[in-house]
């Protein structure tokens, strides 16, 4: 039986809650497949500043650095609008303390939910890509960043700063997660306008030459989000540098009726299989791509899939467990293409499975 350490940190509003129904869907693989998942637990976020008035300890630090994974809720909240240091300083902690440099954030429209979504059916039917964001250079780490006064007035000033290393490196997940899905990178940048973005393009064009059976397409980042909305199945895999790949990966999110539904991970490594054959397994962080939704607290509102289907991508990409994780991704499609919809994606005034009934619905096909 093998054993994996899993780091569990709810945060902050309902993730503690959609994290606990994962669990439950895990500790159901688990006991199918003859695994062990050892869970560890924290406090971080608003949480964490509210018990120990930070929201990242050293002592949650050493615990991220020992699993084997981390199964991530959502922190924030207008609670803490006004701390010292934000509880969302936590996540960027955990992504520098672990090495976590690609973020990986699936869109899918699901077969049946095409009218919750709020464009047209036939634009969003579909519609499956994958938005890989850099996350740890770029605007949002580099320096100098800092704001100041002069007799002039205020000023301030971020740096866009990357490496050689950094573009080449995110940019081979693209290249070998398109390899795995239907062979097409779009590098998205601003290279009419931006040094950074013209390396980018640079280092995209010279790599691509190692994946001949990968078809690469450059974009311009204001034209992508225009055709993100207008012909979203143009895409399969899609990667870009920070802060294009948090707006985009918003944008994109859009598509699919709710952020409830959507996974991501953060990855510290390559996907996909080794010289022998085998997946590789990563260092990773799993979560929703939603946000702690203070005002549906304890109401059984909170959608599970998004955090279900992240730890899917526990599973597969640091664990290994390819088979387990592509059997939660068809319990998941085989729920929503019955009809069972949550409070988010329910049609206005109709009924709705909760939390916990959704969840049972999940692991009710896992077991059958």
């Amino acid at each position: 039986m093998a054993t994996f350490d899993v780091l569990v940190l709810g945060g902050d509003g309902i993730g503690p809650e959609v994290v606990a129904s994962s669990q439950r869907v895990l500790d159901v693989v688990a006991r199918k497949w003859k695994h062990n998942f050892r869970y560890s637990t924290d406090l971080v976020g608003g949480s964490a500043i509210d018990a120990y008035g930070t929201p990242l300890r050293t002592e949650t630090i050493a615990s991220a650095k020992k699993a084997n994974a981390i199964l991530f809720g959502a922190v924030g909240g207008p609670k803490w609008d006004n701390a010292p240091v934000r509880p969302e300083a936590a996540i960027l902690g955990i992504r520098k303390a672990r090495g976590l440099y690609a973020n990986l954030r699936p869109v899918k429209v699901f077969p049946g939910m095409e009218e919750s979504s709020p464009l047209k059916n036939d634009r969003v039917r579909g519609a499956d890509l994958v938005i890989i964001r850099e996350l740890t250079g770029g605007l949002y780490y580099g320096k100098p960043k800092k704001r100041w006064i002069t007799k002039a007035g205020r000023k301030g000033v971020d740096t866009m700063l990357y490496t050689e290393k950094e573009i080449e490196r995110i940019l081979r997940v693209g290249f070998e997660l398109a390899r795995s899905r239907r062979g097409k990178l779009t590098s998205v940048d601003k290279a009419n306008v931006l040094e950074s973005s013209r390396l980018w393009r640079d280092i995209a064009t010279e790599l691509g030459k190692e994946y001949p059976d990968i078809e690469l397409e450059h974009q311009l980042v204001d034209s992508c989000a225009m055709l993100l909305i207008t012909q979203p199945t143009h895409f399969d895999v899609m990667v870009m540098e920070n802060t294009f790949g948090d707006i985009l990966s918003d944008e994109g999110a859009v598509l699919s009726a709710s952020l409830g539904m959507l996974p991501s991970a953060s990855l510290a490594g390559l996907p996909g299989n080794d010289i022998n054959g085998k997946p590789r397994k990563i260092r990773g962080l799993y979560e929703p791509s939603h946000g702690t939704a203070p005002d549906i607290v304890g109401t059984g509102k909170a959608n599970p899939i998004g955090t279900i289907l992240s730890a899917a991508f526990m599973l597969q990409y640091s664990f290994g467990l390819t088979e387990e994780a592509l059997a939660i991704n068809a319990a998941v499609d085989a729920v929503v293409s019955a009809g069972h919809r949550t409070a988010d994606i329910a049609e206005r005034g109709g009924e709705f499975s909760t939390t916990d009934h959704m969840t049972d619905l999940i692991i009710e096909q896992i077991v059958n």
